[in-house]
């Protein structure tokens, strides 16, 4: 599939605290107006692919009896979380690259803030019983578990966290789809509440209601598209050795410092033919401000230890050598589970960035993941 499919359109939904509407409704408005802003047939869509984490959205066969479609050749549920955008891209790459669909769509849709919140869930599997007798049960204290290792072992610490914090604030500031869009400086920071050691509440994702969705197509279709196509020059998927016997589940991992793009990174630059040097900007799974750095330094963007110092300098700013997260990411736009995060990829690489528009959008690094197991993806445009 590198280099021979792309992503051909967008869409998404107003983010909001309360959107009053269905799961299925707020899908079906994100798939259609992604198939409508690629300038694509509808009836040429044949495929479609989304996750949930337990019963907080809708599946697929929902949705693409709503969208009428005429036929469907490929149909992918996954109940993966945060690790699945970019793995759930490269599945329908995938398809229309081995001809098993013409044109797929890939989606996420929740009312994560009025619905089902991702920061109280709990995750009920066979590593539960040692959790939760514990009170270690929701998903942030373990993200925080990893964070709190990353900082120490590598010599970083809470101004490290604030600068990716606020770094992000202000893309956000100029992103009309964000939730968060005040600016703040240290003492702001600092004076947040403590919500688990050593994440504030600026340290944390932005619970919202919407959906977003693209359409992944061949790259000579796409061609003949309303925009200028973003290339899937590639993608993957990778777990760590004892990935977890549930999604929460991390407790036989042998090192919390590091996750799943240190051992991903060296097979998705290789697929793509290139190295971190030639990546012009970057979109960082950042459920937590924590993720961002650990995913920089595994990347290879910055040096281990260096990827706060890094923010700080304004290397990620619009005007810095690797922009990055250049939506407000999960902190300040909202969190559609990263997939928000692929939509502001492909939004950069098509020139639609607007105000926010990267000055050099020829290659995109994409990731989806926060600990033991994620996926990633690098974009290119084309010609």
């Amino acid at each position: 599939m590198n280099g021979t499919t792309a992503i051909a359109g967008v869409g998404i939904t107003e983010l909001s605290r309360a959107s009053g509407r269905t799961v299925l409704d707020l899908a079906t408005e994100a798939c259609r107006s992604a198939v409508e802003d690629a300038g694509v047939d509808a009836g040429s869509v044949d495929g479609i692919v989304s996750f949930m984490v337990g019963n907080d959205s809708v599946p697929t066969q929902a949705v693409a009896t709503t969208l009428a479609l005429p036929a469907l050749r490929y149909a992918v549920d996954l109940q993966l979380g945060g690790q699945a955008p970019c793995f759930a891209v490269s599945l329908a790459a995938s398809a229309v690259a081995t001809g098993q669909a013409r044109s797929v769509l890939v989606y996420r849709a929740m009312n994560g803030r009025s619905g089902a919140r991702v920061g109280g869930m709990e995750f009920p599997g066979p590593g539960g019983q040692y959790r939760y007798p514990l009170g270690y049960s929701a998903y942030l204290m373990y993200v925080a578990m990893f964070g709190q290792r990353f900082l120490h072992e590598t010599g970083q610490g809470t101004a490290d966290l604030a600068a990716v914090a606020a770094a992000q604030r202000r893309y956000a500031e100029h992103n009309e789809r964000a939730v968060k869009r005040k600016p703040f400086d240290l003492d702001a920071y600092l004076a947040s509440p403590m919500v688990v050691d050593p994440f504030r509440a600026d340290d944390c994702t932005t619970e919202v209601d919407g959906a977003c969705a693209v359409l992944v197509t061949s790259l000579a279709e796409a061609r003949d598209g309303r925009h200028r196509p973003a290339v899937i020059a590639a993608a993957g998927y990778r777990a760590g050795p004892r990935p977890g016997l549930d999604i929460g589940d991390h407790l036989s991992w042998d090192d919390y410092t590091r996750n799943y793009t240190s051992f991903l990174r060296d097979e998705l630059y290789g697929r793509a033919g290139i190295s971190s040097e030639d990546v012009t900007f970057a979109e960082i799974y950042d459920c937590f401000t924590s993720t961002v750095l650990m995913g920089m330094e595994g990347l290879g963007f910055c040096e281990r230890g260096g990827s706060g110092a890094m923010v700080a300098a304004g290397a990620t700013a619009l005007d810095g050598r690797l922009p990055t997260n250049t939506n407000g990411g999960l902190l300040a736009e909202g969190y559609l589970h990263g997939m928000n995060t692929v939509v502001e990829a492909a939004l950069q690489v098509q020139g639609r960035g607007g105000v926010r528009q990267v000055p050099r959008p020829e290659v995109g690094v994409v990731t989806s993941g926060a600990l033991m197991d994620g996926s990633a993806m690098v974009l290119t445009r084309d010609r």
